[in-house]
């Protein structure tokens, strides 16, 4: 019985060490997907950084060409506002009515963004 018991514990104890081995080598394996991972995250990071700041350079040329560079920041985000306003699809009158501004100042503000897409409309059609 001393025997069997002691056959037990040393294969238990066998079994214990090549489990923890194992369990290295898969940490291992594991620690380096992770790591992978990591890398491949930090170059997405990076060029989706650098695209926005591309992207907020592109802003400021076409701001600085389309004269609205001297607006102020309460300027910017009403036309900002009136831009998605429009795009979503609502009318002069419900823009007014949101923004509490007369209908005719907001066809002024809208005019260089809304004539321009009109033309690029007709353009295509004609072609």
């Amino acid at each position: 019985m001393e025997m069997a018991l002691a056959i037990l514990f040393g294969s238990a104890t066998i079994l214990l060490i090549l489990s923890l081995a194992s369990m290295k080598r898969a940490s291992k394996v594991q620690k380096e997907q992770v790591d992978t991972y990591y890398v491949a995250m930090l170059e997405e990071t990076s060029k989706l950084q650098e695209q926005i700041a591309k992207m907020q350079l592109d802003g400021e040329i076409t701001a600085q060409e389309a004269g609205i560079v001297g607006m102020d920041s309460k300027e910017r985000a009403l036309l900002r506002e009136l831009l998605d306003l429009h795009k979503r699809g609502y009318t002069i009158k419900s823009m007014s009515s949101q923004t509490r501004l007369a209908e005719n100042e907001i066809e002024q503000l809208l005019a260089p963004y809304v004539s321009s897409k009109k033309e690029r409309r007709n353009v295509s059609h004609v072609s």
